[in-house]
């Protein structure tokens, strides 16, 4: 379980508007059904000067750019320096953080991305957190909900962890790297610093520093 602390998964907490959600929270999962209510108060306390509030409680700094054809449902906030495309579906609940890129039909839903995210291309993610500088390749997703509808449990190291919550997508270390057309299934954990393999059905815990081959060859990076 101690893997599974939000201070061993993340780096840098400065790194997200985020940081005092986080900071209440041992573990990441505790957060997903947090987000809607912490933007709402957050985006109320933003100043004005910097942030419009472009519909009621959806937060726009004004140095993002946000593409005209773009969505964003409330209630989101979208940070300095962020670039929100062509597309782009923002359903609800998204925090996008300064200099993240939420490219052509990406689409988000309840997600926490910190500074410098990128999910550029026809990507889904769902009741995600992703942090500082974490990458999705093209075509990567967030897979939130189990087949059979339970709770999400995670696995590590041939235990499972029960989240006690029934739609949990992924959550990505700083620096994690996801490879093209990858799955990350239900209550995934990718810890900071990364790698997984394009064309991967990624379950379960992958440690720090880590290159995800496939389902049972996990190396560590040299």
């Amino acid at each position: 379980m101690e893997a599974l602390k939000i201070k061993n998964i993340f780096v840098d907490l400065d790194q997200t508007i985020a940081k005092e959600l986080l900071e209440k929270y041992e573990y990441p999962w505790e957060v997903i059904g947090e987000i809607q209510n912490f933007i709402i108060e957050t985006g109320k306390k933003l100043p004005k000067d910097e942030y419009d509030e472009v519909s009621e409680n959806v937060w726009v700094a004004k140095t993002a750019f946000v593409a005209p054809n773009a969505y964003i449902g409330a209630p989101s906030i979208i940070c300095h320096n962020a670039t929100v495309s062509h597309c782009a579906f923002v359903r609800t609940c998204a925090i996008v953080g300064e200099g993240a890129t939420v490219g052509n039909s990406t689409e988000l839903k309840n997600v926490i991305l910190f500074n410098g995210v990128e999910v550029p291309h026809y990507n889904y993610v769902g009741d995600s957190i992703l942090g500082y500088k974490a990458h999705m390749g093209a075509g990567s997703i967030t897979s939130n909900l189990k087949a059979d509808k339970r709770n999400i449990t995670i696995s590590i190291d041939g235990q499972k962890v029960e989240t006690g919550i029934r739609k949990m997508g992924a959550i990505l270390g700083d620096f994690a790297e996801i490879g093209c057309n990858s799955v990350l299934n239900p209550g995934t954990v990718v810890a900071h610093h990364s790698n997984v393999y394009p064309l991967s059905m990624v379950r379960g815990y992958v440690a720090p520093n880590s290159i995800y081959k496939k389902q049972g060859e996990v190396v560590e990076k040299y």
